[in-house]
């Protein structure tokens, strides 16, 4: 993935221009260049900068020994040491015999000197899911007037209550999983070393940035923001901007692209000293059982930009667990991963885009496009202009379904379904075969049949930039 560069937006907009000189926002952009990654912390107002690294924390110690030429069997104090408590370490550590530190950061190889940092083990998922949930109801209330519901008073909502509640379930949640370990300056070595810091917000020196916080801390605000600004395009930042429109704080999102729910890529994690190779991109370069340059070291996760998602991480890490202590040498498999943006209307998808399909055709082959837009049932009596668009990728040749790709009300859940037809290789005719459940939205993934359109790649580059141009003209 070709790295992604800030340059200055375009203020030719006058409502662009209205909304820069309304909100404390400094422009233009650095124009120095950042990667970032699909799934890293987008920043609230004014940076949208990630660092895998955070700016703050301490370097890594490294004592860095080689094992070649080494006649006696090494001995190691542990097996395996799983450096940060990221998705894919946490699973991994369940399933290891092995010794867990958690906010820890570590050096390399026979001898690792620890350092505690102060950082939170808190999945940023589940709180910013509930908050999902909380801000779709005010969208609700309004959808039942339609239904025959009538409120004497506007509905009010507490943010106390809110932040009360959600961090109570997250007690629950991780109380009973934290293994710390107070090191007193000791050394420890160990057999495998597993990176799984996953990422973390950082705010770039910029003028405006003492008015910033990150993602984490929107998380926890003490109060509901009644203006904020939010800058950059990728999933965190839309989820965000629906959030905090729901609860009804003024909203407005500065993006430098011409659309949003773009890919990024990340920033690297300083490991070249020990050598570990790295990616153009900052990630961590791993093979195909995630092992890196290094052999006893290993990544998963967000760490190593395969597919950066908590689910994939923990498959990573499941995957590791049995290579290094099942005998049972397992690769991860990130084929028809689905994933989804949590905003409003969310979006559910699983398997390849229809840029993929353009991108990685072979020649003459031809791929049919199934798509369907309309508006659900709810919405014809709430009033509201909700639409949901479905769509199927299929290849002509072999009428296995390539992709399939949903923007409406429950559009996660439906997809997570069908990700299991698409993850086993069904074909439309087993979709076309399937009976429908009735009324509901997904049952047009099982009843579509006229394509919507068709695309067929030719031999040259030049004929593959053609497709690409009708496809993006609808042609």
């Amino acid at each position: 993935m070709a790295p992604t560069s800030l340059a200055t937006p375009k203020l030719s907009s006058p409502t662009i221009q209205s909304l820069c000189r309304s909100l404390p926002i400094s422009v233009p952009l650095p124009r120095t260049p950042t990667f970032l990654s699909r799934n890293s912390i987008r920043i609230i107002s004014p940076s949208h900068h990630h660092h895998l690294h955070h700016r703050h924390c301490c370097h890594f110690v490294t004592h860095a020994e080689s094992e070649i030429g080494t006649e006696q069997p090494r001995h190691y104090d542990f097996d395996l040491f799983t450096i940060g408590a990221g998705s894919g370490g946490v699973r991994a550590s369940r399933f290891a015999p092995i010794l867990v530190f958690q906010l820890l950061f570590a050096s390399f190889l026979s001898l690792l000197y620890l350092l505690k940092l102060p950082a939170a083990l808190v999945g940023r998922c589940v709180p910013k899911k509930l908050l999902v949930y909380a801000s779709k109801y005010a969208h609700e209330f309004g959808e039942s007037n339609g239904f025959g519901w009538k409120y004497d008073n506007e509905p009010k909502h507490d943010w106390s209550t809110l932040v009360a509640n959600k961090n109570s379930e997250l007690q629950r949640l991780t109380g009973s999983r934290s293994h710390t370990v107070d090191l007193d300056g000791k050394l420890y070595s160990a057999r495998n070393i597993l990176i799984s810091v996953g990422g973390r917000p950082f705010i770039p020196d910029i003028p405006g940035s003492e008015c910033a916080i990150d993602s984490d801390a929107a998380l926890d605000l003490p109060s509901k923001l009644e203006k904020i600004a939010i800058v950059g395009g990728g999933y965190i930042a839309v989820e965000f901007a629906g959030i905090f429109s729901g609860l009804k704080s003024e909203v407005h999102v500065f993006i430098r692209q011409e659309k949003i729910l773009r890919g990024f890529d990340e920033e690297n994690l300083g490991l070249e000293a020990v050598g570990v190779k790295m990616t153009k991109n900052g990630a961590i370069e791993v093979d195909e059982y995630s092992r890196t340059s290094v052999p006893s070291i290993w990544a998963v996760g967000d760490v190593t930009e395969r597919i950066n998602l908590t689910p994939v991480a923990l498959m990573e890490g499941g995957a590791l667990a049995k290579t290094l202590f099942k005998n049972e040498p397992t690769k991860p498999d990130h084929r028809a991963v689905p994933s989804a943006v949590f905003s409003q209307p969310p979006i559910g998808q699983v398997g390849l885009t229809e840029e993929q399909v353009i991108s990685c055709l072979q020649n003459k082959n031809t791929v049919i496009l199934m798509s369907a837009n309309f508006r659900p049932l709810k919405a014809t009596l709430s009033g509201l202009p909700e639409q949901v668009l479905m769509k199927l990728i299929v290849c002509a040749s072999t009428n296995k379904v390539l992709g399939l790709h949903m923007c409406g009300e429950d559009a996660p859940e439906i997809v997570q379904g069908f990700a299991v037809a698409v993850k086993a290789g069904l074909t439309k005719a087993d979709f076309d075969v399937t009976v429908g459940i009735h009324p509901t939205t997904a049952e047009e993934f099982v009843t579509m049949r006229t394509p919507t359109r068709k695309i067929r790649t030719n031999s040259s580059s030049e004929g593959r930039k053609d497709v690409e141009a009708k496809a993006a003209a609808g042609v």
